[in-house]
């Protein structure tokens, strides 16, 4: 994560869709500015000084992107300027890092101006100098700004995965990926699953176990003074019992290089990666290289997994059985090829749990390519305010059966549910119907639309017709449709009265059904709103709703 890194981002993102400055009063461009470049520094201090790399590396390049782009709109602006931590030990070869494609068209061009083209898998871990002076291991470096890096030798001769002696020639210095070996790790499937993290966290560390010692592999993407051809380096290598031949294949074109790519995001490998990395295999002697992304290699990108984005405000969606679920509403940003502008966090135990409010920075991930998941919170403003939250005592799977105070959402939902598939199954009824005809003043109760006179045109012309089928389900049907809670495989009586009859007791007599759902049954067939509808339903002919009321509160 060094600086000649972010200028190269810089460069390939320059000008990227959809850029734009935010609004902000210019005191809040000092705070938002500072703010992140604060928070990158602090990452950068983790992962070069104590190993640890605290967000992927994707969120990592997104959040550089994000600064420079502010910093551009506001240029005139004074903030503090980014400035990562300087290294440790002198590279013999400087670390040039990789410019970075994200698409087909970039990677066309960037082949059909070279020869003598390779592909290798960018192994995702934690880039390594390998210095050998007399044919022993001399140094280890980590690969810091590119110029300097920690020193790794310590514990970098701790690794069987390591040679530790060279046989010819015996002064060489070798480029590569210390990564964690994984048993049949599909990237596609797996993602990152934090091997980089893992590995940078032990090369800190002295002491090390001998299972740790043997997870830790090597992939040697570069060899910088070795022979000449890329054939021979590549042989060389393997004699001194590394792999980089199995994973360094020659290309000819596009559609070459797509297909490793693609094989390699699909297929096991022992590692994760996030892209391939095309190279020539000719390139300048060790001592032209500079700490700056070179013009003979560059990176071409997985999809992204993840993204950046700023949440707007937060919304508190409440469902028919009253769970309350908070919803981020985030400026619109675009991940593979979807946009996405919106994530709910499933219930408001973790929303309190991940403390996320109105202008936080988050990372987004897409779960199986379709649904976005908040992965975590990046950063947090000096001033945050609480939305207003909805009282979760006030909602609950007997509330809002009328258009009460506060209950729209928790009404509608329980029409919608009452006309789908699930419940009455009426083609043609759906939320918008339902919607229709509440901001038409034609619905105070969940079945209103029950007795069809002066339902209004602007919400369907045969909306009648297609409300008629109500009244022919039958009774279990509706008791589906109203959202009476499961019964398993309990017997049920064909008519309301017989049911709301039944103690907490009866209930629990009937097979699968336990102390606790017993209580609800009871007191769904015995709430008064639920009386009120029963009569409804009676009055409509609906089967099975008419006779005695024994209900009464047990």
């Amino acid at each position: 994560m060094a600086y000649s890194r972010y200028l190269w981002i810089l460069w390939i993102w320059a000008g990227a869709a959809g850029a734009q400055c935010p609004e902000w009063p210019e005191k809040q461009v000092r705070i938002e500015l500072d703010r992140l470049a604060s928070q990158i520094e602090h990452w950068d201090r983790a992962y070069h000084e104590q190993g640890h790399s605290q967000v992927p590396d994707e969120i990592y390049d997104q959040a550089l992107i994000q600064l420079q782009q502010w910093q551009a709109c506001f240029a005139h602006q004074p903030v503090t300027a980014y400035q990562p931590p300087a290294g440790k030990q002198a590279h013999p070869v400087a670390q040039t890092g990789l410019a970075k494609i994200h698409t087909s068209d970039q990677a066309q061009a960037w082949i059909a101006r070279r020869q003598d083209l390779w592909i290798q898998p960018k192994v995702d871990g934690v880039a390594v100098t390998l210095e050998y002076r007399r044919g022993r291991l001399s140094r280890a470096i980590s690969r810091g700004d590119g110029r300097q890096g920690q020193d790794w030798t310590a514990t970098a001769r701790l690794l069987p995965g390591v040679p530790q002696h060279w046989p010819q020639p015996r002064d060489l210095v070798l480029q590569g990926e210390l990564y964690w070996r994984l048993s049949e790790h599909v990237q596609s499937r797996d993602g990152g699953v934090g091997a980089r993290s893992r590995v940078a966290g032990l090369m800190n560390r002295l002491q090390l176990s001998e299972a740790e010692r043997e997870q830790i592999g090597l992939f040697v993407w570069d060899w910088p003074d070795g022979p000449a051809q890329m054939p021979q380096r590549l042989a060389q290598l393997t004699e001194a019992g590394l792999d980089s031949a199995r994973y360094t294949l020659p290309i000819n074109d596009l559609s070459s290089a797509q297909a490793l790519r693609q094989q390699w995001f699909s297929q096991p490998l022992p590692f994760a990666t996030d892209g391939v990395v095309l190279r020539q295999g000719q390139r300048p002697a060790g001592n032209q290289w500079q700490a700056a992304p070179p013009l003979w290699a560059v990176a071409w990108k997985h999809p992204p997994q993840l993204t950046l984005a700023r949440v707007q405000e937060i919304d508190f969606g409440i469902g028919r059985s009253g769970r309350i679920t908070p919803v981020l509403r985030l400026q619109p940003v675009q991940l593979d090829d979807r946009r996405i502008s919106r994530v709910g966090l499933g219930s408001l135990q973790r929303w309190k749990q991940l403390d996320v409010l109105p202008g936080d920075l988050v990372s987004i991930r897409l779960s199986g390519q379709v649904i976005p998941q908040l992965e975590q919170v990046i950063s947090r403003p000096p001033n945050r305010s609480l939305p207003s939250v909805p009282d979760p005592g006030r909602y609950h799977f007997l509330s809002c059966w009328n258009m009460e105070h506060g209950c729209r959402e928790q009404f509608l939902a329980r029409l919608a549910w009452l006309g789908g598939r699930q419940g009455l199954d009426l083609p043609g009824i759906g939320p918008g119907t339902w919607e229709c005809l509440l901001e038409a003043g034609q619905l105070r109760g969940l079945l209103d639309w029950l007795t069809p006179q002066g339902l209004p045109r602007q919400c369907g012309t045969q909306l009648a017709e297609r409300l008629q089928p109500a009244r022919k389900r039958d009774f279990h049907q509706w008791l589906r449709a109203l959202g009476m809670p499961s019964a398993g495989t309990a017997e049920l009586a064909a008519d309301w009265p017989s049911l709301a009859a039944r103690s907490p007791a009866d209930w629990q007599v009937q097979p699968g059904i336990g102390p606790q759902r017993a209580r609800q049954l009871a007191a769904f067939f015995n709430h008064p709103s639920l009386a009120a509808l029963r009569e409804q339903l009676a009055e409509a002919g609906v089967d099975g709703f008419a006779g005695a009321d024994y209900s009464a509160v047990r």
